[in-house]
């Protein structure tokens, strides 16, 4: 197989037929083996409806259906780690990134890089305050990690077997693979293209999930936030210690002093809200390393019709048991 296109889908009926018929009119001109790989993440509407539909009458139409939703980042994975391609294309169904891109990235590929990401010099359709947030997120996690992640990109790209075989040995929970991308390192280079507005249905990803991406973007590659709670510690710590010299030389030199609750109140709340600041920090990084402990699946497969998945081979009688069936009894 040459190409594995790899397409998380979450109520995305409105835009499946459309991006089925520019991918292939892409791909097909480009004689290249190649499948897609529809990752259905737990979706209310007829979206696997529709991709099993294809599947009926395209073989290199492959679908896995999870249990339930996990999120974007691990249907991406679940698609990674039953891709076949020598490269692999991640792109999203709601037809913001084009189709028409890939074999731009793919000859790029060719020139000797391992990872290829599309880089956005727009962004369509898209409010001014996620657009702010989101070149905010870039540039903050940009200054405050230890490896270079692309400002402006997406997990629209194209990458070789090589990053996705290393990709395979990262099972942390909190998935980021744009950064994990980054972190595997080879020769990165990028495309740049206009996003377009979304082709039709209502985005999946929430603030509430974008906030959640964020955090596992930041404490996922970067301990700043911890090394921030230790410093605060250190100046509060100081300035406290300097109100005690004040207060000491107040009370028993000056005698110039007026006891009061005011400044008592300042100081703890001043304190109790830094405690708390930091201990939601390290309570963050806590919840993510029990996450990782817990060593739990990443996803559930309810059904697929990949036949080497692990869904299908636990149903599939092994080599040894179909051996043990066809030899002769013994007496």
């Amino acid at each position: 197989m040459d190409l594995s296109v790899v397409i998380p889908i979450y109520n995305e009926e409105t835009n499946i037929a459309a991006l089925y018929t520019r991918l292939s009119g892409v791909l097909d001109p480009m004689n290249l083996r190649y499948e897609f790989i529809f990752i259905n993440d737990g979706s209310r509407d007829k979206s696997l409806q529709l991709v099993q539909n294809l599947a009926a009458r395209d073989p290199r139409v492959r679908y896995i259906d999870f249990s339930r939703n996990f999120g974007h980042q691990i249907a991406v994975t679940a698609g990674l780690d039953l891709s076949v391609g020598e490269a692999v294309v991640i792109i999203d169904a709601d037809l913001q990134d084009p189709p028409e891109l890939i074999p731009g990235l793919y000859q790029k590929l060719q020139e000797g890089y391992e990872v290829v990401y599309a880089k956005r010099r727009s962004r369509q359709g898209e409010s001014a305050a996620k657009k702010a947030t989101a070149k905010l997120f870039y540039r903050l996690l940009a200054s405050i990690t230890h490896i270079s992640i692309p400002v402006d990109t997406g997990d629209f790209r194209i990458i070789t077997r090589k990053v996705v075989e290393a990709l395979k040995q990262m099972p942390e929970q909190n998935k980021f693979i744009r950064g994990q991308i980054s972190w595997i390192g080879y020769r990165q280079t990028y495309l740049e293209y206009d996003r377009a507005e979304r082709a039709g249905g209502e985005t999946g990803y929430t603030y509430s999930k974008m906030i959640k991406l964020a955090l596992d973007g930041i404490t996922g590659f970067s301990d700043v936030p911890l090394k921030a709670a230790t410093y605060s510690g250190f100046l509060v710590s100081a300035v406290a210690f300097l109100v005690m010299l004040y207060t000491l030389y107040a009370r028993f030199v000056t005698g110039d002093y007026e006891p009061g609750w005011a400044s008592l109140m300042v100081s703890i709340l001043f304190l109790g809200g830094v405690q708390l600041i930091a201990i939601g920090i390290i309570g963050e990084y806590m919840a993510r390393l029990s996450a990782n402990v817990r060593r739990r699946p990443l996803y559930i497969i309810s059904d697929t019709n990949i036949p080497h998945s692990p869904a299908n081979q636990a149903l599939a009688p092994t080599a040894e048991e179909m051996a043990q069936a066809a030899a002769p009894p013994h007496h």
